[in-house]
Order: C-alpha cells, then sequence, then structure tokens
C-alpha cells in the first residue's frame, strides 16, 4: 500500500484544473489537480485508484461535485450550479476499445465526427490526423478488417480531426497484444511531440508513463498522492517505492556521438554523457533514456579498471525506505540531474553513507525510453 504522505511538489502554468469529490458505496474519489496545458498528463496507479473516474467526470459521464476548467471554459462548477453536457463539452475521448462503425469504412468513420462538430478548417484538420497517424492507407478498409492496433490508431484520429480542447484517452492499448502495442507507440510518441493541445492519458504501464508523459499523477484508492513533471516524479522515493523493481528516472537528451567499432551511442544530458548499445538514430536526435534503479549501484570512492561505462560523481540528497525493508533507496544529485540507486541496508552501512556523502554513480544499462 502507498503511504499517505506526500503533496504536491510544484503548480504549473495551468489552464486545465479539475477539482472533484465522487462518492460510491465502497469508493471515494477526491482530487484537486492543476494541469499544464500542454503536453500529455498520465493518470497512473493500480486498478481502482480513480483514473478511469476522473476522464468520466471531466467528459461529464459522471456527475461529480467540484470543479472542471478546461482551456479558460468552465464546463462544471457546482458551486454555481453550472454543468455543461457532455455533448457541449469541445473533447476527444478514446476508449480501452475502439468504438468505430461497422458499417461504414475508414474514411467515412473519420468524416462522422467533423460532420457532427462542423467547426471552420475540419478538412484540413482531418487530413492532418490522417498524416500524423499514419493511416492514409487504411481510408477505403473496412472496419472489421483492421487490425486491434489499426483500429486504436483510427479511433484517435477521428477524436482528433474534432479539433478538441482537450483528448481523454483511457488506456487505449490495453486491449491490445504486446505485439500491436509496439506498433502503435510510436505514433503515440509522434502525437507527443507535434501536438499542442494538453492529453490525460489514463495507463497502469511505466512503459507507457516512460515513453509518453510530461506530467505525472500519481493515484490511490481515489487520492493524489504525487504529481509534477515526470523528472521530479519518477525520482520521488515515494512514486519509486511504489512501482517496486520498475522504479527509476528519466532524462530527456540528444544523440550526439556512434561509435561504430564497439556499437555504441553516446547521448549528452546538458553536460552528461551516457553510452548505450548502438541505436541507429540521427545524431541531433532527441531522444529520452529510463535508467531503472535496479541498474544504479554506488560506490565512495572513484572506480578504477571498471567495466561499467557510465560512472558519474554526484552526492547523496537523502536515503528513503523501499517496499522491502531489505532494500533502501538512495537519491544522488549529479550535476543537474537527479538519479536513483536502489541498494541492501547492508550495502549502506557497509559503504557509511549519509545525506552529503559524495558517491559514484556506476550506470550498469541505460534504456532508450523513446525516440
Amino acid at each position: 500500500m502507498i503511504p499517505d504522505t506526500l503533496t504536491s511538489t510544484i503548480t504549473p502554468k495551468t489552464s486545465l484544473q479539475i477539482a472533484l469529490e465522487l462518492r460510491r458505496r465502497d469508493f471515494q474519489l477526491l482530487v484537486d489537480l492543476h494541469l499544464p496545458d500542454q503536453g500529455v498528463t498520465v493518470l497512473f496507479g493500480p486498478s481502482g485508484s480513480g483514473k478511469t473516474s476522473i476522464l468520466r467526470c471531466v467528459a461529464g459521464l459522471e456527475r461529480a461535485q467540484g470543479q472542471v476548467v478546461i482551456g479558460g471554459e468552465t464546463w462544471q462548477d457546482s458551486t454555481q450550479g453550472q454543468w455543461v453536457p457532455t455533448y457541449d463539452r469541445d473533447l476527444g475521448y478514446v476508449f480501452q476499445e475502439a468504438s468505430l462503425f461497422e458499417h461504414l469504412n475508414v474514411r467515412a468513420n473519420l468524416r462522422f465526427g467533423i460532420d457532427r462538430v462542423k467547426k471552420p478548417g475540419a478538412a484540413t484538420a482531418l487530413a492532418s490526423a490522417i498524416t500524423l497517424l499514419g493511416i492514409d492507407h487504411l481510408l477505403e478498409r473496412s472496419t472489421q478488417s483492421l487490425s486491434g492496433g489499426e483500429r486504436q490508431r483510427v479511433a484517435i484520429a477521428r477524436a482528433l480531426a474534432t479539433q478538441p480542447k482537450i483528448l481523454l484517452l483511457d488506456e487505449p492499448l490495453a486491449s491490445l497484444d504486446i505485439a500491436r502495442r509496439h506498433e502503435i507507440l510510436p505514433w503515440l510518441e509522434r502525437m507527443h511531440h507535434e501536438l499542442r493541445m494538453p492529453m490525460l492519458y489514463v495507463t497502469h504501464t511505466m512503459e507507457e508513463l516512460t515513453r509518453l508523459a510530461d506530467h505525472v499523477v500519481l493515484l490511490d484508492r481515489g487520492r493524489v498522492k504525487v504529481q509534477g513533471p515526470i523528472s521530479q516524479v519518477l525520482s520521488n522515493p515515494l512514486f519509486a517505492a511504489s512501482v517496486g523493481g520498475e522504479a527509476g528516472v528519466v532524462l530527456d537528451g540528444v544523440m550526439t556521438q556512434h561509435d561504430h567499432t564497439f556499437h555504441l551511442s553516446c547521448i549528452d544530458l546538458h553536460g552528461t554523457r551516457l553510452w548505450l548499445r548502438h541505436r541507429d538514430l540521427a545524431l541531433g536526435s532527441k531522444v529520452r533514456v529510463h535508467i531503472h534503479a535496479n541498474d544504479v549501484s554506488l560506490s565512495i570512492k572513484a572506480p578504477e579498471g571498471s567495466s561499467i561505462q557510465n560512472i558519474l560523481p554526484g552526492v547523496i540528497e537523502s536515503i528513503h525506505d523501499d517496499f522491502h525493508p531489505a532494500s533502501c533507496l538512495v537519491r544522488i544529485r549529479h550535476e543537474q540531474h537527479t538519479l536513483l540507486a536502489r541498494i541492501t541496508r547492508r550495502a549502506a552501512a557497509g559503504l557509511q553513507i549519509a545525506v552529503g556523502t559524495k558517491v559514484w554513480a556506476q550506470v550498469k544499462s541505460v534504456a532508450l525510453a523513446e525516440h
């Protein structure tokens, strides 16, 4: 169970305000969110934590008490008796199962949305969505002939074509097998990079979070436990303890070098260089790396003769309990970056480390989370 001890760290410039109270017989949602007006906010947490309930309340499919303000437009304010019905809320909603009309082909499904909302520039928006999701070759196909990944790309394109103020995605990959998930994730990453509209994305998988999120809200039993930019949330020991072996940090950088002799690539993280297995990306490409806490070891002396290629000097910022009493989570400050290391309590005692101790973080493996 996640400890109920941490509050939000940063209030970003926002135009998304979601303050909700929803009571059920065995569940209560109570959240007060102030979210960025651009990029992907991931609602993360175990099943039953309230992720989908938030989306449904924003869409007006559930009637909670509270306030929903999107892009400066109030969709709900219980204190003022204000309520905008779902059909008048300018949003796109993508469900776990693509809700396509089986009697219409792909092109007709896409046109259905824009014909309903009748916004200026609809044809241009539709063409852009088709290109963005790479579905040009599917337009004349029957929806019944599409794979699960293709169906979801069509559903997302249909939602985008209506030019919504916000896009809501409720575990859009949950019903897909692993192969189909890997097929659609690059298209979602492309949306992440190219779209400026805010997106609320529900998931309980770390891969989707690390590859797509700009902002993260960790939920447990209807309450917000942590929220903030992904770099801060993932390095937060409370979040790390809640995800166990998947704990780590996400850092953004640029591909700067390829060593073809040893089949390695180098990423620059604002002055810090990390080596990883060769990736066929152009120099200058923006990349995101995920460094697992399990892949970081510590030394109190500068390592010599080590096989580890990435050794970063730093200072211990804090030491925290982990999900198992045998281990602890250590936060290390390296220049402007924060790293997490999971080490045993015995190792921590043997090294005699404490807050302020100078250490060398040995990064055994670096995973490319997105490009």
